[in-house]
């Protein structure tokens, strides 16, 4: 794997994915405890430091961008003082905000962490997740034509904050077959049958098991799903349990590669972009989706979302090559 990675790495600069999907900003706060409230059974955390990451579909970008890939990044958010940030911290990442769509209506979404003792305690949610409107969509689209035929794969991230409706969903993997673009997909289940078609679709295991049918194996019916939905890679990912990939009626089981795990948060997110850009790049899908294991093995060893870069995956390269 060490030989695979260090050949396709030179070429990971020439290659220019799409990011589609629910940019977030994500915000930590961290602290220390040492007591429990009076007021009510929780912990007093006193505040040390605050500090601020793109999410989301930008977290996505984030990976690729990190890894040495070009990267575009198409999404949603509000007329406020969050998505002023977002675009702040995206610039900070090197990442462009000129295709992220305003929408005055919506607010942007934030993920707030409190973290004491490198522990989580909570997690506040402030969004929108209603779909976007049918003008708002119209402008995604519209800002999303010039790059279709200029990208080397898309990447549809669903996090059901209401970029991704079934109809913009079809619309881009049919755009996309026109022009023989790799579609790769990160879907939550409420969008599950609009994605036929993609190259590369990534459900976890909880969202598979909600739609699969019961009393069938794995292996069985995750290649009839596979076939049935014309996907032509499914990757299952299941944690600690690490992951399933189906191709062409082969079935074969990766296992997580974490030699500590210290927060999960982001792991997804690093595995769809590790295994487009090696994709694009003309691996194999085993040895994409091996490569990706790696990439999230070595992002669950920190605390927060961190993604991963060439050096970082290199790292971990190394250490199981020995």
């Amino acid at each position: 794997m060490k030989e695979i990675f260090k050949e396709v790495e030179k070429i990971y600069s020439s290659k220019h994915l799409l990011v589609v999907g629910d940019v977030m900003l994500d915000k930590y706060i961290w602290g220390t405890t040492d007591r429990i409230s009076p007021e009510a059974p929780v912990p007093v955390v006193h505040i040390e430091n605050v500090d601020y990451h793109a999410g989301g579909a930008a977290n996505v970008a984030r990976n690729i961008s990190g890894l040495g890939g070009r990267v575009s990044l198409v999404g949603l958010i509000g007329n406020d003082s969050t998505g002023s940030t977002l675009k702040t911290i995206l610039a900070a990442d090197d990442l462009s905000d000129h295709y992220l769509v305003s929408d005055p209506r919506r607010i942007t979404t934030v993920k707030t962490r409190i973290i004491a003792q490198g522990q989580h305690v909570v997690r506040l949610d402030d969004e929108d997740d209603a779909l976007a409107s049918a003008d708002t969509t119209a402008a995604i689209k519209e800002i999303m034509t010039p790059l279709l035929g200029e990208v080397d794969g898309i990447l549809l991230q669903d996090y059901n904050k209401g970029v991704l409706s079934a109809e913009l969903i079809s619309w881009v993997i049919a755009r996309a077959n026109e022009g023989c673009t790799p579609v790769y997909v990160d879907p939550k289940k409420h969008h599950f049958s609009s994605y036929q078609g993609a190259r590369l679709f990534k459900p976890n295991y909880t969202e598979y098991l909600s739609v699969i049918r019961t009393g069938v194996d794995l292996e069985t019916a995750g290649e009839a799903y596979r076939k049935e939905n014309e996907f032509e890679v499914l990757l299952i990912t299941r944690g600690a349990d690490g992951m399933f990939l189906f191709q062409d009626g082969n079935y074969i089981r990766i296992p997580t590669r974490a030699r500590s795990v210290h927060d999960v948060s982001g792991a997804g997110d690093t595995v769809i972009a590790a295994f487009a850009l090696n994709d694009v790049c003309g691996l194999e899908p085993t040895d994409s989706a091996m490569l990706a294991n790696l990439a999230a093995g070595k992002v669950c060893e920190a605390v927060g979302v961190v993604p991963v870069t060439s050096h970082s995956l290199m790292e971990i390269v190394d250490h199981y090559q020995e």
